[in-house]
């Protein structure tokens, strides 16, 4: 999907509703990113290809980057933010029961006893 239609540019469509609702310049910057993301992983030539089995691309694109990407879980919720504020906002078309592969958490190690695993390697 081109970027530079002139009139109905999905980012510049994007960013003006964001400003409206006074979202943050840094989370208008992230959303665009996670969409132009979206839209490069599919393909899409057309906005019209965004409405086309919305719910599977979506869920196709969340997956593959907790999966192949390896995301962190913060990032993954992110991206999925993202894409219901698009669906949602922009093109009134909400997604419903998306279900993708999660990111998992990794297990925190407390700096207490990773140093005390350390000094006793050292040993």
């Amino acid at each position: 999907m081109s970027t530079q239609d002139s009139g109905n540019d999905l980012l510049t469509e994007m960013r003006d509703l964001m400003r409206r609702l006074h979202y943050s310049i840094h989370t208008e910057r992230v959303y665009c990113d996670w969409v132009v993301r979206f839209v490069r992983f599919h393909r899409m030539k057309a906005r019209e290809m965004l409405l086309v089995d919305a719910k599977k691309k979506v869920e196709d694109f969340l997956t593959h980057l907790a999966v192949h990407d390896n995301v962190a879980v913060s990032t993954q919720n992110q991206a999925f933010n993202a894409l219901v504020f698009l669906y949602k906002r922009v093109l009134q078309q909400p997604l419903d029961n998306v279900s993708v592969a999660r990111s998992r958490r990794e297990a925190r190690i407390p700096a207490a006893h990773r140093s005390k695993k350390s000094h006793s390697m050292d040993a």
